[in-house]
């Protein structure tokens, strides 16, 4: 069985391939290594071996795992909350992550705004784009995500950093990369609506050459890391 530590050297190689295929520089991709489901320990493994931003999907689950770990936060980790967010949950996020990639109403960015602790940096923000149009996917709809935008850079304690995007599970390269288009297409449009967005949160362990070649600047990583999950514990 490979080790967290080899499966970050190989994600990092496959970054850094696709970044030079699409003429970037390694450096302008970040890994988000996705650690949901899986324990404090697994967490640690992958700190040892260089890696500090993790992105959660339930909220709970995330907080104990960060107080387990605060020992750690001297090596600079980093909590990405990545899920779908209810608003009986935000003060819970607000208080406790450095990012938030799933805003996709303004209600929850409100509660956010609202309830970041005044005493922290401005929690920084992606607003989730439902590219693929699925039912059963989060996100805003692509032409209210200009409206969107506008409203949670004009609120307090949040910095809006971006946009995020989870497209269907496709086989076919070709496929990936047009919805990577539709939402690259999109930051650039609100970047000349005067909104300062330098974060394109896409690609994941299966897609993430796709989304670097349409410029991701983060991609968010579980399985190639971690393992496949296991939901029944």
């Amino acid at each position: 069985m490979t080790s967290i530590a080899a499966n970050l050297q190989a994600v990092r190689a496959r970054i850094a391939a696709a970044s030079i295929a699409a003429g970037r520089p390694p450096e302008s991709v970040r890994l988000l290594a996705v650690s949901k489901t899986w324990p404090a320990a697994s967490v640690r493994e992958a700190v040892a071996a260089g890696q500090r931003a993790f992105g959660e999907n339930y909220v709970q689950e995330a907080v104990d795992k960060a107080a387990e770990l605060a020992g750690l936060n001297e090596s600079g980790l980093e909590w990405h909350f990545i899920g779908p967010l209810q608003s009986n949950k935000t003060r819970l996020v607000a208080e406790n992550f450095s990012w938030v990639h799933s805003v996709d109403r303004l209600k929850i960015a409100e509660r956010l705004a609202a309830q970041r602790p005044p005493d922290l940096a401005p929690l920084q923000v992606c607003i989730q784009v439902n590219v693929s149009g699925e039912a059963s996917k989060s996100g805003c709809a692509p032409d209210q995500a200009a409206t969107l935008a506008h409203a949670v850079a004009a609120l307090p304690r949040l910095r809006l950093r971006g946009l995020m995007g989870i497209p269907e599970p496709a086989e076919d390269s070709s496929l990936q990369r047009s919805r990577f288009v539709l939402l690259r297409q999109l930051r650039d449009r609100l970047n000349a609506e005067g909104l300062g967005l330098d974060t394109l949160s896409m690609g994941m362990s299966h897609d993430l050459e796709a989304a670097i070649m349409e410029g991701a600047t983060l991609v968010r990583v579980g399985t190639a890391i971690f393992g496949e999950r296991n939901y029944t514990t």
